[in-house]
């Protein structure tokens, strides 16, 4: 009787053995994917979504996603203060929290009641060949990609706090251009005329660039990472050697958390390798924070008030373990993904048609094994002369900009009450705007688009809405 119950235990113990096995096989082959995925993406259309923590955090984990949105939706206040772990704001700033500028963690907005947002800033640069003679302008382009506008720095403040004058204002205005496509539908697209006002320290450099850069949506920049250097890296083709008038470029950065040559995959023109790095950059140019990455304050030479301004508790206005809160608060919220339907597969398969998804990727696989769709191949393209900024950041030209992700766009109507305002600017009011200013290695692409029947354009328009 003994010897039958040994043999059954051990039996038991053969199939659960089998059972583990065959389960660890499975989560390996990605079949489990569809449950993995829900932990991290919803094609619900909830001006909250990007708000939400991913489901599978733990309660210490939970804690540290509740700390990094503390810092990141509560106002930082001027030092010295009694808030001694929120003080440090400024001396010049453009915003006092980081939902000033991305709402709900969406897509900013061009004008708040008429009047020019703090989503849209301002990024100055020195555009001259004959300045970059001296070891300090080397080394300014080999670290940070640019050349720093001497009298307001890097990125205009338009706030500043008691005692320091803020460096500008911003206007925009627009100029009407006419489009009139093969069959006979015109279209109006509004061609910006941006200037600064009240510059309190003095005329820009003459050879002084500006370039004028709207916030973009958070949606899903915590999922950049898990995709690979080498599946990006494999969409290159600087020589165009399939001829297909496509050229993507990576943008390799120097990264201050490394200190080496990275793959830059955040902002417009791909500049920043690492989700940390950006928060960090965010928050020296857009609040004057302090941290680690970027200790000094962002007041130049000839900004007497602003290098007099009291100084916090604390050399460094927001320290490492806060600084990584919030890059973990970004990195685990929900990611708005549009629903797969009928009417999502055949927008796509028009948006591949017209070859926009030569650029636009669908679709990444991650290294959690399961599919992300941000429309983006994270590479720099030539967008022609009517989008380009002039402006140079390391690998990224005058007329290039980073393929500019499209997921996460259908919330900015739910989270804002009113339609994005598309590209680097905002200049676009529609989709189709947003096509027909693209250039160069995009043109043939909008020559499709023009090109299609006109209830074949509506069709993509609305898959592109879906996003």
């Amino acid at each position: 009787m003994m010897l039958l119950i040994l043999k059954k235990q051990k039996f038991n113990l053969f199939k659960k053995t089998i059972i583990l096995k065959s389960l660890v096989a499975i989560f390996a082959t990605g079949l489990f994917a569809v449950d993995s995925n829900s932990k991290f993406l919803s094609s619900d259309k909830d001006s909250s979504l990007l708000l939400k923590p991913f489901p599978s955090l733990n309660d210490e984990q939970y804690d540290e996603f509740i700390l990094g949105r503390s810092f990141f939706v509560i106002p930082w206040v001027v030092a010295p203060s009694v808030t001694t772990a929120r003080d440090g704001l400024g001396p010049l700033f453009n915003a006092n929290t980081c939902v000033s500028c991305h709402p709900a963690n969406g897509r900013g907005t061009l004008f708040n009641e008429n009047v020019e947002s703090r989503s849209l800033v301002v990024r100055l640069s020195i555009d001259s060949p004959s300045l970059i003679k001296s070891d300090l302008h080397k080394s300014l382009l080999e670290k940070k990609g640019f050349i720093p506008e001497p009298n307001y720095g890097s990125q205009l403040a338009i706030n500043g706090i008691h005692g320091v004058d803020f460096e500008g204002k911003v206007k925009i205005d627009f100029d009407e251009v006419l489009v009139d496509f093969p069959d006979g539908e015109k279209q109006i697209l509004l061609k910006p005329k941006y200037s600064l006002e009240n510059l309190n320290y003095g005329a820009l450099h003459k050879d002084a660039n500006i370039s004028y850069r709207i916030a973009p949506t958070l949606n899903g920049i915590g999922l950049i990472d898990l995709i690979s250097n080498e599946d990006i890296l494999k969409n290159v083709d600087v020589d165009d050697r399939n001829a297909d008038g496509i050229s993507g470029k990576a943008n390799f950065v120097y990264s201050n958390i490394t200190k080496k040559e990275e793959l830059g995959k955040y902002t417009w023109k791909g500049s920043v390798a690492f989700l940390k790095e950006q928060v960090a950059g965010a928050a020296s140019n857009d609040m004057g924070l302090t941290t680690t990455i970027f200790p000094d304050e962002n007041c130049t030479k000839e900004q007497e008030a602003c290098n007099k301004a009291d100084k916090p508790k604390d050399a460094i206005d927001l320290p490492d373990e806060r600084l990584d809160a919030i890059t973990y608060y970004l990195k685990n919220i929900k990611t708005y993904e549009a629903k797969d339907s009928k009417e999502y597969n055949d927008g796509l398969a028009l948006f591949e048609q017209i070859s926009c998804a030569k650029c636009h990727i669908s679709s990444f696989d991650t290294s959690k094994g399961f599919k992300i769709s941000p429309f983006s191949d994270f590479l720099l393209h030539d967008m022609g002369e009517d989008l380009a900024d002039g402006r140079v950041e390391f690998k990224a030209n005058k007329n290039e900009w980073r393929t500019a992700p499209l997921w996460g766009l259908a919330l900015h109507e739910k989270i804002n009450n009113e339609k994005p305002r598309l590209l680097h600017d905002g200049r676009a009011r529609t989709f189709q705007e947003a096509i027909l200013w693209h250039g160069g290695e995009a043109q043939k692409s909008k020559e499709n688009y023009m090109n299609l029947p006109k209830e074949q354009r509506e069709k993509l328009i609305k898959f592109l809405e879906e996003l």
